[in-house]
């Protein structure tokens, strides 16, 4: 191993200078500065972790727990982007990633705070989980820094994307191309899900629409064998909705696979809408009426602000941070 000692031999300089130029110091010269990281490049040395957290009394690791209960891990669309986003954007500032155990089986001994604790984590960012899960809620409540994604906590950083401006801006669209009977499949109870369905009352409402009861479904975010369902009992009523909104985009390949089995034409017959933006909902024919997430800044927004928290805690206001998207008008919404 390559310690300060053999760069300092072979620069002829102190240890003390050594360190300096290799932590940017001001006070070295930048001709010397450069000099000792080049040969400091050249013997091969890299910086203890171990010494770098004693010395700064951090790790520069961050913590991410992430639980889809549907079991897809990073293959789910919306959160592999943005924390794939969230995980350059760490990485850029000189921050690993590690994923918390989230496990409910036998094996997780560990709750995820112990877990946090146990590896030291600077800071943990939380997405995709039971918010109401006393575990995680431990987590939140601990001196750690935390930021969540699409969930708010009073008192916490939280990065959510503006929900109830894309389900208002949405309908709008709706019902510009001339639509009056609009159904909504939404997703199972959750934060998101709350935001959602009050934007899409109240904007009903502001439009002077009704909304029959039957027109009112739910179904599990990602679920296209239950959206299938749904879209058969909606078209199956007397009188059936002209439009259908859906969970998210995926579960609106649900909506797509309904249709075609009643030998029935998307927009002709019905149209549908989606939400989320994912990359195959640019792929489906035809193209799926959808409001964009901006996943890249979510995930940059939130990488961001953790490190802030960590590195500057008393400048940081804990707040939540609502991240605008845009609708995509597709062509799945056909003009009445």
């Amino acid at each position: 191993m390559i310690l300060l000692k053999d760069i300092a031999a072979a620069c002829g300089v102190s240890v003390a200078t050594v360190s300096k130029a290799l932590n940017g110091h001001n006070d070295i010269g930048p001709e010397t500065r450069e000099r000792i990281r080049k040969v400091a490049d050249n013997m091969g040395y890299f910086p203890n972790s171990a010494a770098k957290a004693l010395k700064t009394n951090r790790t520069f690791n961050i913590g991410v727990l992430f639980a889809d209960e549907a079991q897809s891990g990073l293959t789910h669309d919306f959160f592999a982007t943005v924390l794939d986003s969230f995980r350059r954007t760490a990485e850029a500032a000189g921050y690993d990633i590690t994923f918390i155990n989230s496990s409910h089986s036998r094996e997780r001994t560990l709750s995820y705070l112990a877990h946090s604790r146990y590896r030291g984590f600077d800071g943990v960012c939380i997405a995709c989980v039971d918010f109401y899960d006393p575990d995680v809620v431990d987590l939140v409540r601990s001196e750690l820094p935390i930021v969540t994604i699409d969930h708010s906590f009073d008192g916490k950083i939280s990065v959510v994307s503006d929900n109830v401006s894309g389900m208002h801006d949405l309908l709008h669209y709706v019902y510009e191309m001339g639509h009056r009977r609009i159904a909504y499949i939404h997703g199972l109870t959750s934060a998101v899900t709350q935001n959602r369905l009050m934007s899409f009352y109240r904007t009903m409402a502001e439009l002077g629409l009704s909304i029959p009861d039957e027109y009112i479904m739910e179904a599990p975010y990602r679920s296209t064998a239950t959206t299938r369902e749904c879209t058969f009992k909606l078209l199956d009523l007397p009188t059936p909705p002209t439009c259908i909104f859906y969970p998210d985009d995926f579960s609106a390949l649900g909506g797509y696979s309904a249709i075609q089995q009643r030998k029935l034409s998307v927009p002709d017959d019905i149209s549908i809408v989606g939400f989320d933006g994912i990359r195959i909902s640019r792929h489906i024919a035809p193209r799926l009426t959808t409001y964009r997430q901006d996943m890249e800044q979510m995930g940059r927004v939130a990488a961001e602000r953790l490190i802030q928290l960590i590195e500057h805690p008393k400048d940081v206001k804990q707040e939540q941070i609502l991240v605008p998207g845009s609708v995509y008008e597709g062509a799945s919404v056909g003009r009445i």
